[in-house]
């Protein structure tokens, strides 16, 4: 089973007096990387809320946000004078520039960030706990979400591999009929050029031989089908992360059907190529998005 790097998750619980809201978006990513936006309060436990969601996202491109709303309890607080006095002058400064009214000025600095904050409110340990649960229920659900992704991404995989398998069966198919072609072109301009009874049938065939063993692509076949049915095993692994190996195979399809292509000397081959790159390309762009 596939899992994405595509997924949200949201979850809310009022702890004690207060009201924590978490939430968490990902996105596709060659690592894992973390955005992390957290109240004061719990800045002690930022290494512990990292920790977590690594271990539970693995890779992505993830942002959290994490919001504490007081529930109408008053608590005291401290003012960051020299914050404040810092806002002041500079905002006082570019008002008197702009000409503009300063009678709100107090009021708005104080609504500034870290310019007025509990004095001394810490998370107990208790109130700890049910945030780390909070938390742990948050990335449950984005899970979730990344699950339900990756089953359609599985499913056009599998569809896009069952095509290019199809394709290549048909290449199989027009093998024999591409060498007769080649045999049978040959011929036809040793016929114009020298004479029909000029050349030598032992030296040609000889020729032929060698010629049909340098444009020969059954290894090139039966590597893509290996190729092909690994790819399968590996959607069937138990484990989730799957996405960087998943791409290398593909890069592995790409250069047997490339080779295919540059050996084929056949129309009727050559599209059969095109459409296999097509689907190729399609498989590479939702690879990405594979956890």
């Amino acid at each position: 089973m596939l899992y994405s790097m595509t997924g949200y998750g949201r979850g809310e619980k009022i702890i004690g007096d207060k009201t924590f809201l978490i939430e968490i978006k990902s996105l596709n990513g060659k690592q894992f990387d973390l955005r992390l936006f957290l109240p004061n309060l719990l800045k002690p436990f930022e290494f512990e809320i990292r920790s977590k969601i690594a271990e539970d996202l693995e890779r992505g491109s993830v942002e959290c946000v994490i919001t504490i709303k007081q529930n109408g309890i008053n608590k005291p607080v401290s003012i960051n004078t020299e914050l404040l006095k810092a806002y002041y002058k500079s905002i006082s400064e570019i008002a008197e520039e702009l000409n503009a009214d300063k009678t709100q000025l107090m009021a708005a600095i104080l609504r500034l960030p870290e310019v007025v904050s509990n004095s001394t409110e810490i998370l107990s340990d208790t109130e700890w706990k049910e945030v780390e649960a909070l938390l742990k229920n948050v990335l449950s659900d984005i899970n979730e979400h990344r699950k339900e992704e990756g089953k359609s991404s599985e499913c056009d995989l599998l569809q896009r591999l069952v095509s290019i398998e199809k394709l290549q069966d048909e290449v199989k198919t027009l093998e024999p009929l591409r060498r007769e072609k080649i045999k049978e072109g040959l011929q036809k301009l040793l016929i114009e050029y020298v004479g029909v009874n000029n050349y030598d049938t032992n030296r040609l065939e000889q020729e032929l031989i060698y010629y049909i063993e340098k444009i020969d692509i059954s290894e090139e076949q039966v590597r893509l089908i290996n190729h092909c049915n690994y790819f399968r095993n590996i959607l069937e692994e138990p484990t989730k992360a799957k996405g960087k190996k998943l791409s290398f195979i593909l890069q592995e399809f790409g250069r047997e059907i490339n080779t295919t292509g540059s050996k084929a000397n056949n129309a009727d081959i050559q599209k059969k190529v095109v459409l296999m790159k097509d689907e190729l390309e399609k498989m590479k762009e939702q690879v990405l998005n594979v956890l």
